[in-house]
């Protein structure tokens, strides 16, 4: 079956190429070093005993900036070997890199790149972040000695019932994995029903991301001089910008404002007295969402112009790495993802910033994280787009309570976030306590051995 599965990826090659320069053209980052995607490195990327860390695109790159911040910590001088099978998740990964370091991309999963990446670098161990387990690769750790584990491993039942229709495949890839750490009980027992050793249950390392403090800063100090309290709705995906526009289109949003504003309906002048944002998930979407805003009546200021009129009725954010700043000017955040059938994008970041959340009906991706927001009372949850808008003008209104309640969620939402840490002590350990038990290669110059040697380090993992 593995045979049958390679002589159809070598098969797929020429589309993959395809679809690499069709993606070029909006993302340049689609066009660097292609051939590595298919086994053909640089020759002076050498080097051995790496920990690899395979963080497929933007969300898992984030990840793993927070798992290795807590490596370097307890194993200074890692050498790390960070791969990526996105353009924007290359891009971030870039940003986690130290001297010594290096980044390449995943090849594509046939017996023949793989063995040649793996021939390469000899790893001393191979992480991959939270999803991505291709069986060649899986197979080809096996057979070299290579541990290969899954860490911040989510699993959703979608995700499962396609595992399950190639369980011929599927199963035997998990069941290669040395091992699995778990974000919740439910990905562990659906892990484990593919064959997966799961070795722990450690929470969402993504609870251990510290939020830019400059970013809160600067967020803080305009936040004073703003004359409405703004409304974001952020990582928002395909579909969800026209939701809100024609929520907003409804309730008056596009209509200009008389200096009387007591001669307003009550909802439109409620609406008006918000400053609305949208913040999308995909940068290559900036330049789309924009003309969209602008096609719908409304006007648009971007972060990226400042020539854009700040009176905007509504704000792009139309930058990357800025979340901070954002969930930080905002009075709520609408949950992007959630709106459409998506699973919800990571709500943990805006309860790390204090941002009060409103969600809508699919959060199947951070399905235990939203549940615990909920209870938490840090965020609501509401059927559609329309009571999204609905419960962040309560929140922001002038009516009594209205200030206290989002002072309330405020306040839980920092709570809920501090509470679940420790996610990435826990990987990290674990990480460096299974590669003691792996014969060392030969390794290049300048890098340190993957291996701890103070008394008591193996009690200290335990």
């Amino acid at each position: 079956m593995l045979r049958l599965y390679g002589a159809l990826m070598r098969l797929a090659q020429p589309m993959l190429r395809r679809k690499l320069r069709k993606r070029a053209v909006a993302e340049p980052g689609y066009a660097v070093a292609v051939e590595e995607r298919f086994g053909v490195y640089d020759p002076a990327l050498t080097g051995t005993d790496w920990c690899w860390i395979h963080a497929v695109s933007l969300g898992e790159s984030r990840a793993a900036g927070i798992l290795l911040i807590e490596l370097r910590r307890q194993h200074p001088g890692v050498p790390i070997l960070l791969t990526h099978g996105t353009a924007t998740g290359r891009e971030e990964g870039a940003k986690l890199l130290e001297p010594g370091d290096l980044q390449v991309w995943l090849p594509w999963d046939t017996q023949q790149a793989v063995a040649a990446f793996l021939d390469r670098f000899q790893p001393r161990i191979g992480v991959l972040m939270e999803t991505e387990v291709w069986p060649e690769m899986a197979a080809a750790c096996v057979e070299r000695g290579i541990p290969l584990v899954l860490a911040n491993a989510r699993l959703n039942a979608k995700s499962l019932a396609s595992a399950e229709r190639l369980a011929w495949l599927a199963r035997p890839a998990y069941g290669a994995l040395a091992a699995v750490w778990a974000q919740t009980e439910t990905d562990a027992h659906r892990l484990v029903s593919l064959g997966a050793k799961v070795a722990g249950v450690y929470g969402n390392l993504k609870f251990d991301a510290a939020p830019d403090l400059r970013q809160l800063a600067t967020a803080d100090s305009l936040r004073e001089s703003l004359p409405k309290p703004i409304v974001v709705l952020a990582s928002s995906r395909d579909g969800e910008e026209r939701m809100l526009l024609d929520v907003l289109k409804r309730f008056g949003a596009a209509v200009p404002v008389p200096p009387a504003q007591a001669a307003i309906s009550s909802i439109a002048k409620r609406v008006h007295e918000v400053q609305w944002m949208i913040v999308p998930r995909h940068p290559q979407r900036f330049d789309e969402v924009a003309a969209l805003i602008e096609s719908q009546g409304f006007g648009v200021a971007r972060r990226s112009s400042a020539s854009a009129p700040a009176d905007s009725e509504i704000w792009l954010g139309d930058s990357l790495g800025e979340m901070a700043l954002y969930y930080g000017l905002a009075s709520v955040a609408l949950l992007g993802g959630s709106f459409e059938p998506l699973g919800g994008q990571n709500l943990i970041e805006a309860a790390a910033c204090g941002c009060p959340i409103v969600m809508g009906p699919s959060t199947f991706n951070f399905a235990e994280a939203a549940d615990l927001a909920l209870s938490a009372g840090a965020a609501q949850r509401v059927p559609d787009m329309e009571h999204a808008v609905m419960a962040a003008l309560g929140l922001v209104g002038n009516a009594a309570g209205n200030a206290a309640k989002r002072e309330a969620m405020v306040e839980a939402a920092i709570a809920f976030s501090s509470s679940n840490r420790g996610a990435a002590q826990r990987t990290a350990a674990a990480v460096l306590a299974l590669v003691q038990d792996v014969p060392r290669p030969v390794r290049a110059s300048g890098t340190v051995p993957l291996e701890r040697t103070e008394p008591g380090f193996s009690d200290r993992v335990d």
